[in-house]
């Protein structure tokens, strides 16, 4: 599917998403689709991350065949700046990745969630909302991320887009609950066609440093104890991120039809599949002793629960797979493999 024609807003467009998902577009796209790519650049993780995904997408969009890629520093909290990029760019398709990430973080610093996942998409909402003033043409798609954390502990599995989300155990989960409704709400009042897309555990090359398989490298490469939670026993439906981002082109091709007066859908996007912590920490480091990177299994330190985390995800995605035909597929060796590779040629060598 290319987008010939159209402009983009991806917020987040330094993220580990918004990256492959900006780079994707300009590869299956002509010099007639522009991205505007909206990043505050934080320092939550490692800024050079952030800063050599940019120089990709850069270089790329330099080739006078892709299509162009305008980036603009700043917060989503920014109105001014929010509605300044709308007002100039008037994007046909809004993807909104930008958001503060992170179960253990919002225990210690809520602050920044209720900035960037409230504040910062209440002000995307509003700027959709006001892109159809004085007869304009407007948003013709809204696609904003969710996160497979809204389950909260919920004991029926596999995940159903149909179950209810009202018990969250986190703050971050709460936030992107909150986001559903907001976007709900506005599509019924403002007949925004919106999307929402539960991630389920993304992991891949170029991924974000805070997560746990990048955290447990780091350790192995140092030769130090890794900890793992609920002493091991935890399933995760990990999902790679060519998956998602070919679940996120699916959705953009496709606004929601309506029900009951609302143009909104929510989409789960993971594996199907739940892998065991133990098992995934095997995999991983099978695959960094066939890289070289590590010569021998990590120590292992068995801990109990963290405060917001679950014991489970596993996504149900027959919606997705009724209504674009796709369904994730990477296996989780496929995926660390390819990410072992990258951090060899990013770290080691």
């Amino acid at each position: 599917m290319n987008f010939n024609n159209k402009t983009i807003l991806v917020t987040g467009a330094a993220g580990f998403i918004g990256f492959y998902l900006s780079k994707q577009i300009l590869e299956n796209s002509d010099n007639t689709v522009s991205i505007i790519g909206l990043d505050n650049m934080n320092d939550y993780y490692d800024v050079s991350l952030k800063e050599n995904r940019l120089s990709i997408i850069s270089e790329m969009s330099s080739d006078k065949a892709k299509g162009n890629f305008i980036f603009v520093k700043g917060s989503l909290a920014n109105k001014v700046l929010v509605d300044s990029v709308f007002e100039e760019y008037k994007p046909d398709i809004v993807i909104n990745l930008a958001a503060q990430a992170g179960v253990r973080y919002s225990i210690t610093n809520p602050e920044a969630y209720m900035e960037s996942n409230l504040i910062g998409f209440f002000n995307i909402l509003e700027a959709c909302r006001h892109s159809y003033d004085n007869g304009e043409k407007g948003v013709d798609h809204l696609i904003y991320a969710s996160s497979s954390s809204v389950y909260g502990a919920n004991k029926k599995v596999p995940y159903s887009t149909e179950d209810k989300v009202d018990a969250p155990v986190s703050l971050y989960a709460a936030t992107k609950k909150s986001n559903e409704l907001l976007a709900h709400s506005y599509s019924k009042l403002y007949d925004i066609p919106s999307t929402g897309l539960r991630f389920f555990t993304v992991y891949g090359p170029m991924g974000r440093p805070d997560m746990a398989y990048f955290g447990f490298t780091n350790k192995l490469v140092k030769g130090e104890k890794i900890q793992i939670f609920n002493f091991g026993d935890m399933k995760r439906d990990f999902t790679y991120v060519d998956d998602i981002v070919t679940g996120v082109i699916n959705v953009m091709g496709k606004t929601p039809s309506t029900k009951d007066g609302v143009k909104h859908k929510v989409y789960n996007i993971g594996n199907n599949q739940p892998e065991s912590l133990m098992y995934f920490v095997e995999t991983l480091e099978r695959c960094l002793m066939k890289e070289g990177i590590i010569d021998k299994p990590a120590e292992k330190e068995l801990l109990p629960m963290q405060p917001g985390d679950v014991y489970q995800t596993y996504a149900d995605v027959d919606d997705l797979v009724k209504d674009f035909g796709f369904k994730p597929s990477i296996s989780l060796e496929e995926g660390l493999s390819q990410f072992a590779k990258w951090y060899k040629e990013y770290y080691i060598k």
